[in-house]
């Protein structure tokens, strides 16, 4: 008897979901399809198919996975993608949505400042950097590399563009200028700002007294904040001398 030759029709076994890729790098969409005949497929961009290019290519490997390959993505490779698998008994398809984030060069939202603070106490050298790809860090000191293991040093950054250098206990030593450089592939940027460490205890010098010409040295010394009157002892009912022949002596005529 004849063999009958049995047909399926297509059908995902993989399929990727909504993805968000980098302008300027490679996109890989991949897929893999079951059925009987071997299925063809066909990649539509927002309803229009999507043609074999310098930057489009349609790869099909061994283990029966397909992928489109995008190399390098570009803005106006965004957008909706559907994937129809066709043969003889009917087709299927999915589809998923592609976003593509600009590339922007690193901006300094808030740069480093000048500081200074007493030996000993712990310093951070801060500020906010923005960019896409999210940029890679490096610190110098004095135009020379910070390690990242360095001794009393540490280096830290969140999602928010925050970066931070601490510096615990802060050293003479660590006075100096230091860079923060920021770097992606869309540019790179650097920032400078001095610090200052100082000795932990400062002597205080007091202000001179300046005294008005003209004046009585009472009237300076009470100008001055300095009670004179409150340094003597005094009785609830003060004996007081006076001498109507005599004036009052001030003593600049002494």
């Amino acid at each position: 008897e004849a063999v009958q030759e049995r047909f399926f029709r297509p059908y995902f076994l993989q399929a990727p979901g909504d993805m968000v890729a980098h302008e300027g790098r490679l996109c890989r969409l991949d897929c893999k399809v079951s059925g009987l005949p071997t299925p063809d497929l066909t990649w539509l961009l927002n309803g229009k198919p999507v043609l074999p290019d310098g930057t489009h290519k349609m790869l099909v490997r061994e283990t029966g996975v397909h992928s489109l390959l995008i190399d390098p993505l570009s803005q106006k490779d965004a957008g909706t993608y559907t994937c129809l698998a066709t043969n003889k008994t009917g087709q299927n398809s999915f589809s998923l949505e592609l976003t593509v984030v600009v590339k922007k060069a690193p901006m300094f939202l808030e740069k480093l400042q000048n500081c200074g603070v007493p030996e000993g106490y712990p310093v951070r050298l801060e500020c906010r950097v923005v960019g896409m790809p999210p940029p890679i860090f490096y610190w110098k000191k004095d135009n020379e590399t910070i390690p990242s293991n360095r001794e009393r040093m540490s280096m830290h950054q969140d999602t928010t563009g925050y970066v931070c250098l601490l510096i615990q206990p802060a050293k003479k030593a660590d006075a100096g200028w230091y860079t923060l450089s920021a770097k992606n592939e869309a540019g790179i940027v650097s920032c400078t700002a001095r610090l200052d460490i100082y000795a932990q205890w400062h002597r205080q010098i007091p202000q001179p007294i300046k005294f008005r010409p003209g004046g009585s040295w009472y009237a300076n010394l009470t100008g001055q904040g300095l009670d004179i009157l409150s340094a003597f002892p005094t009785t609830e009912s003060p004996i007081l001398f006076s001498s109507p022949s005599q004036r009052v002596v001030e003593s600049e005529e002494l």
